[in-house]
């Protein structure tokens, strides 16, 4: 993982370049705690050699599993970084990828393996934003 701070003025904006091999949420949760990030959005494209998304089962409340092992374009990856109830900063992105045939598939990002990059802008909030247990849900949402 490469990072650097491309902004001066205004909300701070970081360039993180991904490699291949690297584990997308987990160098995302590293970056965040390394960097303090406290309310932040993120963007990305590039690749995967494969991922695992999930689709929150309401009657569950749990997601389910979609584990695909091929090689997949990241059409868009959006997402935000919150803070959770221990203060402690929680990724929380979604992702559409095509397949080699133009078809798409989406989802919550679960964990994902780059080939060869994925170039995500994270772009800091001077407001920190906090996630609160929803007892309705079982999730963590941003309150």
């Amino acid at each position: 993982m490469i990072a650097k701070q491309i902004s001066d003025e205004g909300p701070l904006t970081y360039a993180i370049i991904l490699e291949t091999g690297d584990e997308v949420s987990e160098s995302l949760l590293q970056f965040a705690k390394e960097m303090q990030l406290a309310a932040s959005q993120l963007t990305a494209i590039g690749a995967f050699s494969s991922v695992v998304l999930g689709y929150f089962d309401w009657n569950r409340k749990d997601y389910k599993k979609i584990p695909l092992n091929e090689q997949l374009e990241v059409l868009s990856l959006i997402g935000d970084i919150a803070l959770d109830e221990k203060s402690q900063p929680k990724v929380h992105a979604h992702v559409v990828l095509g397949r080699s045939d133009a078809t798409v598939l989406g989802g919550h990002l679960l964990e994902a393996h780059v080939r060869p990059t994925l170039e995500v802008i994270v772009t800091e909030s001077p407001k920190h934003l906090r996630r609160k247990y929803d007892e309705q849900s079982k999730l963590a949402l941003i309150r």
